[in-house]
């Protein structure tokens, strides 16, 4: 398997996008999970991995969507955003998440970009507004892998993300991603319409044979203000998940990647361990993407290391969900976000300013935390996994069973 995607990888990807990705993702980017386990023992948190939200408009109106993307726009302009990584930089981080909204719909987003050859970008987007022009200037850059979601077939793609015609347009922008030679990925939320499709070695086989690279599958998380709890996974499909990705990261020749467990598939939460953080498109600093609550802001003129490293909400949620569960806060102890959100007088970081509410009307719910636990595998998944993505101790205190929710 590793040979077979390592020939891939090497024969479909521009060289000056390879050489990128080697040294400012793979060797920065381990770097900066070392210095980040060096000053946790010094009991400093700044995450190696922060994920910036550009702004909230999009294109499509995606079931159970928690950003607002009918609002007025707000977007991090273009120097923010390079002072932003500037800072970060300066302690050793070198790879960050874009997302939006649809990071497309930026103005300056090539030229943010543009200004970190140093850095490597990995770039959240429904593909729409890639066009053959675009995904040759992100070649040229050679700084950026696009992200490319796909949520199911034609039909179940037209009623998850609420337009016609979605899939065949995101197909487009796929395309245009692979023909220009960049390393694409193609990510989707599972949720119970489009597991049956494509939780499938189907349709790994078909991304492998339009020559798609890694995929990354998330679980689909009912938040926000339309909550559609019918989507969500049962315990089960989560288990079913995690063994179908662990099983077929042995056999396929793409990779595969997964955000919620460790190498001997132990349950963990990124936010948690601090190993990744949160900008939302205000610029407020949240915990996670799905936590709209920040008492910080990276307009704040002390700077984002200051800022993170001093924050107390930060510390205080990260302490907290280590220490109740190893799931996702968010679903299964809602009234605990809500606790701390009060606590620190945390302001509503949405447009609609209706998060409070949205806590108070969630059901608690199971996450990725559940009774069996599976390990990875192949080698190169625990490996890199054992040393670069792991709970880094901060569970310890946890004397807890994984909760019996729905």
């Amino acid at each position: 398997m590793i040979f077979s995607l390592g020939s891939r990888i090497l024969s479909t990807v521009d060289p000056q996008c390879l050489a990128k990705i080697a040294w400012n993702f793979g060797f920065k980017g381990a770097r900066s999970v070392l210095l980040f386990q060096k000053r946790m023992k010094q009991g400093v948190y700044f995450p190696p991995f922060l994920y910036l939200s550009i702004l909230n408009s999009c294109n499509l109106r995606c079931q159970g969507c928690w950003v607002d993307v009918e609002a007025p726009r707000n977007a991090i302009d273009l120097d923010t955003l390079n002072r932003t990584v500037n800072n970060a930089r300066e302690h050793g981080n070198a790879f960050f998440g874009i997302l939006g909204g649809e990071p497309f719909m930026h103005p300056e987003l090539l030229d943010f970009l543009a200004q970190h050859p140093d850095c490597y970008f990995q770039v959240f987007t429904n593909g729409q507004l890639i066009t053959e022009k675009t995904a040759k200037a992100l070649r040229q850059l050679g700084n950026a892998t696009p992200l490319v979601s796909v949520e199911g077939t034609s039909t179940v793609s037209d009623e998850r993300r609420g337009k016609v015609d979605v899939l065949n347009r995101t197909l487009r922008g796929l395309q245009n991603c692979l023909d220009q030679k960049l390393l694409t990925g193609v990510a989707t939320s599972l949720c119970k319409s489009n597991i049956d499709d494509l939780l499938t070695v189907e349709w790994l086989q078909k991304l492998i044979d339009m020559g798609v690279h890694y995929t990354w599958y998330h679980t689909y998380r009912p938040v926000g203000p339309k909550i559609c709890s019918e989507l969500a996974l049962t315990p089960q499909q989560i288990t079913q998940v995690r063994k179908f990705v662990t099983s077929q990261r042995a056999k396929m020749p793409i990779a595969i990647v997964d955000a919620y467990y460790d190498h001997n598939g132990q349950a963990l939460c990124p936010m948690a361990t601090g190993i990744s953080h949160h900008v939302a498109p205000t610029g407020a600093i949240e915990p996670c993407p799905i936590i709209q609550f920040a008492t910080e802001n990276i307009k704040d003129e002390r700077g984002i290391y200051e800022t993170f490293t001093s924050s107390a909400f930060l510390k205080d949620f990260r302490e907290t969900a280590a220490q109740h569960t190893r799931g996702c806060i968010v679903l299964e102890r809602p009234d605990l976000v809500k606790a701390l959100a009060t606590k620190h007088g945390a302001k509503d970081t949405t447009v609609r300013q209706t998060a409070i509410a949205e806590l108070d009307s969630m059901t608690p719910r199971s996450s990725q935390w559940v009774e069996e636990e599976i390990p990875e595998k192949h080698w190169m998944y625990a490996l890199a996994k054992r040393f670069f993505y792991h709970d880094f101790g901060v569970y310890q205190g946890l004397k807890a069973k994984p909760p019996v929710t729905k």
